[in-house]
């Protein structure tokens, strides 16, 4: 966990500071230690003071009797090169540990990117130090790179500024009453290649104000020399047991009694040598899960005397088939629709740190309460009693990996650190129940080699799943590289679509984002901003509610196991949580969103059975309507003769006459909605466009009630011809000239969940969307309808529209094709 340099000299630190005079008898005070004012207030901002300064033991899943906080104030400098560590000398300044240096509750609210802590303690006399006990020094996390002084020896050198990190001080311990520390931070935060999350410097949009130096708890312990380093707990339920892994350091084998409890009974009982997984059988096993979040006590003794108190949860985590022929993620064996927000960990007042124990588990109570089974912590691991909340409170926790920067391309020393902290991320995380799947990739956000990573995370941790890269879908993402357990799908507002194919299942891993402004309780008001943001309350709610039944659907028909809302909470200058970003207002009706988040997970959890059968739709290559413009509007296949708008008029076609269009207000509307836009359909037409550029020039469309349900088209994004939905199409792969002929085909099916396009009688391009958006306005020729209004109008002419009530065939389109050709 830390590489203690023993032979490293102190000028060897890689930051020092100036030294600091001691005063004389008759200078001012000493400094104090000074709250000051964040942004917004949370209710526990007032709580903090020294005295009180996160006093909760750090470690629950390795617990032992004795133990000393060092959280409190220390003494602060902000450290410059060429100059010894500050052994022995007062420093200027006091911060109040564990909050990091930027925060208000450190007392220091600036950023600093070197920086010494110093501090003393006395070693309790009953501890019995040197005469049978070793003194252990904890430091639960620290960004980004530590070096520990112990009266003047180096002790350690830690970095990684998410997993813990221990040292055995005893032999660098005096006869003195007082003992120093004394610790030299240096985080480069975004100007270094370390892993950093949302830390940027300075905070902007979704990247937030860095949180620099010590962040969570400091203390110390004391051991027998042969003692428990770290308890590796895994449930194994199919078995009806669960292995106990003691990790015990030392040249002695030590042998481990290992017993678990129900409630003070002793239900199991098993010995075995400590460093080898001791499986116990537990009768009858009663399993853990978000409706039932039972534990377990667990204690295991070393022969030596050593003795920690720990817990475990019996539950399972895996990717199986439902009765939907889906592969869908699974309990326990059974599915539950997994359902849950985006989880920052950012606090106003305390930045990476919650003020206080009461603060950290209160975000966790909420999304309890708003009905949600589940979280996934975004970019940024939390300290271990978070966790323990998810265990007590039942919710399945999604990890992330904290990212190495977004826009730059990690180099072969930042990537072997990123591993080696990923690695350490896992190990010392792998006994909470709550964590049932690792995210080593966010959006493309530093990402490299996806598919060995995501091959490597699953051999570290073969009983968890793997969602290889979360959002693959967009942004800087590497193509998918098809491995892990998940398919990750990133939509906003969404939620999206993803059709589960394969082995792996499909999740809407980021959607929502509804934003909604609370007049005194904004981080910045000028710069706040959502991906979609409403007036009041009320809309809020509404609009909440409208997205989790689209998430239902979704779930239904794609075969979709999870979704995650963004976000808990506002964060900074995002304003888009269920609550304030100083937790101080809810920003919803709660109990209707919990209503409508219950409704998701129980209306898909279980074993879905297969949808209804899909109508095969008229027979015939003529279709339900049919448009040969040989000089009129008449619908030869139906009874919906279309309207010339706007001047449209004739030209020479591609047979006899065509539409002509103008690119500009000009189309044929049909008077009515001809296609279930739920349902399976395609479209046909042939087009020539007079002009071609960056715009859109949609074909054929139906109007919905903010946008088409399709569009027939040109896509002036790609420059390629497509079949959309909204955001999602399906392409050709050549850029098309001006001036030329094209027959284009969309075919919706909804029984497979594609998009296809045709052209010129040849299948070009397919895309998954297995949900259509239901639209009752207008089959229109010529234009599409987005934002409310009608847009991406054709320069050129249209001919021979033909339209179908279900999915033509391969060999139907090429048949229409050459009728027409």
């Amino acid at each position: 966990m830390f590489r203690p340099r023993w032979m490293v000299t102190a000028a060897a630190f890689a930051v020092a500071l100036l030294g600091f005079a001691v005063p004389a008898a008759s200078a001012a005070p000493a400094p104090q230690w000074q709250r000051l004012t964040p942004p917004l207030s949370t209710p526990w901002t007032g709580q903090v003071s020294p005295g009180n300064a996160l006093p909760e033991y750090p470690r629950p899943q390795l617990t032992r009797d004795r133990w000393q906080n060092l959280n409190g104030v220390w003494e602060f400098a902000a450290a410059g090169p060429g100059e010894a560590p500050p052994v022995g000398r007062d420093l200027a300044e006091r911060i109040l540990v564990p909050y990091p240096v930027e925060s208000a509750l450190s007392g220091i609210m600036r950023h600093e990117t070197q920086m010494w802590y110093r501090r003393t303690f006395s070693v309790p006399r009953d501890w019995q130090i040197g005469r049978g006990q070793r003194l252990l020094l904890h430091f639960q996390a620290v960004d980004y790179d530590a070096t520990v002084l112990v009266n003047g020896k180096t002790v350690a050198h830690h970095t990684g500024g998410y997993d813990s990190f221990s040292v055995d001080v005893t032999d660098a311990l005096t006869t003195a009453q007082e003992q120093e520390i004394v610790v030299g931070v240096s985080d480069p935060n975004d100007q270094g290649g370390q892993p950093l999350g949302k830390q940027r410097s300075p905070g902007d949009g979704i990247f937030y104000t860095p949180s620099s130096g010590i962040w969570q708890t400091v203390w110390l312990e004391p051991v027998a020399p042969a003692h428990i380093d770290r308890l590796d707990v895994t449930p194994d339920v199919a078995d009806g047991s669960v292995s106990v892994n003691a990790i015990v350091g030392g040249p002695v084998r030590q042998r481990a009694e290992v017993v678990a409890y129900d409630h003070g009974k002793v239900v199991a009982r098993a010995n075995g040598n400590a460093n080898q997984p001791v499986r116990l059988a537990i009768p009858g096993a009663h399993l853990w899960s978000p409706d039932d979040p039972f534990l377990y006590d667990l204690r295991v003794r070393l022969s030596t005397g050593d003795e920690a108190g720990s817990y475990f949860g019996m539950r399972s985590i895996s990717v199986g088939k439902t009765a939907d022929g889906k592969q869908r993620m699974l309990l326990n064996g059974k599915f539950v629709m997994q359902l849950g927000p985006l989880d920052q960990g950012f606090w106003p007042d305390g930045s990476y740190t919650a003020p206080t124990d009461a603060a950290l588990k209160f975000d966790l109570e909420q999304e309890k309460a708003l009905g949600f089974n589940m979280v996934r912590k975004h970019i940024k691991v939390e300290p271990d009693r978070w966790y323990y909340y998810a265990d007590k409170l039942g919710l399945l926790v999604w990890q992330d990996m904290p990212a190495m920067k977004d826009d730059i391309e990690p180099s072969p020393a930042a990537r072997a650190v990123f591993e080696s902290e990923l690695h350490r991320m896992i190990d010392q995380h792998r006994s909470f129940p709550s964590i049932v799947m690792w995210v080593p990739f966010n959006e493309g956000w530093g990402d490299y080699d996806v598919g060995r990573i995501a091959d490597q995370v699953k051999t570290w941790d073969p009983t968890r799943l793997v969602n290889a890269e979360s959002g693959v879908n967009c942004c800087r993402s590497e193509p998918d590289s098809g491995r892990g357990d998940i398919y990750d799908d990133h939509t906003y507002t969404g939620p999206g679509s993803p059709v589960q194919t394969g082995a792996r299942a499909a999740v809407d891993g980021e959607y929502g984002g509804l934003g909604y402004k609370v007049d005194g309780h904004q981080f910045d008001p000028d710069g706040s901003f959502a991906y979609e943001m409403e007036p009041d309350s009320a809309t809020l709610t509404r609009r909440y509610g409208e997205l989790q039944q689209r998430l239902r659907l979704v779930a239904q028909q794609c075969g979709v196991s999870a979704g995650v809302y963004t976000q808990t909470t506002d964060v900074e200058k995002e304003v888009n949580g269920f609550l304030t970003y100083d937790r101080q207002v809810r920003k919803m009706d709660f109990a209707a969103a919990r209503a409508a988040n219950l409704a998701v997970i129980n209306g898909v959890t279980g074993d879905p059975a297969p949808g209804p059968p899909v109508s095969p739709g008229t027979p015939g290559i003529d279709g339900i309507a049919a448009y040969p413009f040989d000089g009129s509007t008449e619908d030869v296949a139906g009874d919906h003769d279309a309207t010339l708008v706007g001047g449209a008029s004739w030209t020479e076609g591609r047979r006899g006459s065509a539409l002509a269009l103008g690119g500009s207000g000009q189309y044929a509307d049909t008077g009515a909605a001809l296609l279930n836009t739920e349902g399976s359909y395609s479209v046909a037409a042939w087009v020539k466009f007079t002009s071609l550029g960056d715009g859109f020039q949609t074909v054929v469309s139906q109007d919905g009630g903010d946008h088409s349900a399709f569009y027939l088209q040109y896509s002036g994004v790609e420059h390629r011809l497509a079949f959309s939905f909204a955001g999602i199409r399906a392409l050709a792969p050549d850029t098309p000239e001006a001036n030329r002929w094209y027959h284009l085909v969309g075919v919706r099916d909804a029984a497979a969940g594609t998009l296809k396009l045709y052209v010129d009688g040849r299948l070009t391009g397919t895309t998954n969307a297995c949900l259509g958006d239901q639209a009752t306005g207008h089959t229109v020729i010529g234009r599409g309808q987005y934002a409310g209004g009608p847009v991406d109008y054709v320069n050129g002419a249209i001919d021979q529209v033909h339209l179908y009530d279900r999915a033509l065939s391969d060999v139907e389109v090429s048949t229409l094709y050459s009728s027409g050709a």
